[in-house]
């Protein structure tokens, strides 16, 4: 199979694990129900990815990889540090609020094994804040923020930004984000931040 038909053939895989998953939650989502309903073979599915958490930690992966590469290639790119997090901000709430990103949670609230919370911490949080981080030491170093610990300005960028956005989304109590509230909460976020981090 040439890998263009492959990669179109697990985004259709995907789509159809994300459907079941909020139709059924995770504990209903079946590999045999996958297969069935994206018209693909149970043995496709176990070859490419061994078994259901492996399906799962592959949707992780996919769902965390547009704002990793988008901050790979600010990074890269040497833009400024403060013009990263303007156009990260959207992105990243846009990926941790929208209806995948949500999904994810509750599957992983409902799995005992914790196998699945493991996988998101490692392929999401874990991939995408040292970059996060990477962007504030920058700003650090050019001036355009002050503050003594990289791990606790993450943590105050991430607050400003995020908040209890995602649990409250998880829970059901707050609708999907449109894109104008995820511009106003990123430029919100990053006001903030210069004022408390004020060289």
């Amino acid at each position: 199979m040439r890998p263009e038909t492959k990669s179109h053939r697990q985004e259709e895989i995907e789509a159809a694990a994300y459907q079941l998953l909020e139709k059924n939650g995770f504990a209903g989502t079946s590999m045999q129900g996958i297969a069935r309903l994206a018209k693909a073979s149970n043995e496709t599915l176990y070859n490419w990815y061994g078994d259901k958490l492996g399906l799962f930690n592959a949707l992780v992966v996919r769902n965390a990889t547009q704002v990793k590469t988008l901050l790979e290639q600010e990074l890269s790119a040497k833009r400024d540090a403060l013009e990263i997090l303007e156009l990260l901000g959207p992105k990243l709430l846009t990926l941790l609020l929208g209806p995948r990103a949500i999904a994810l949670n509750r599957a992983a609230a409902a799995d005992p094994s914790g196998a699945l919370g493991q996988a998101l911490s490692q392929s999401g949080r874990e991939t995408v804040l040292p970059l996060v981080r990477q962007v504030l030491e920058r700003a650090k170093r050019s001036g355009q923020l002050d503050y003594d610990h990289s791990d606790q300005a993450v943590a105050l960028y991430l607050d400003l930004l995020v908040g209890d956005l995602q649990i409250r989304r998880v829970i059901g109590t707050i609708p999907p984000p449109t894109a104008q509230f995820c511009d106003v909460r990123s430029a919100r976020a990053v006001s903030l931040l210069k004022q408390w981090t004020a060289p």
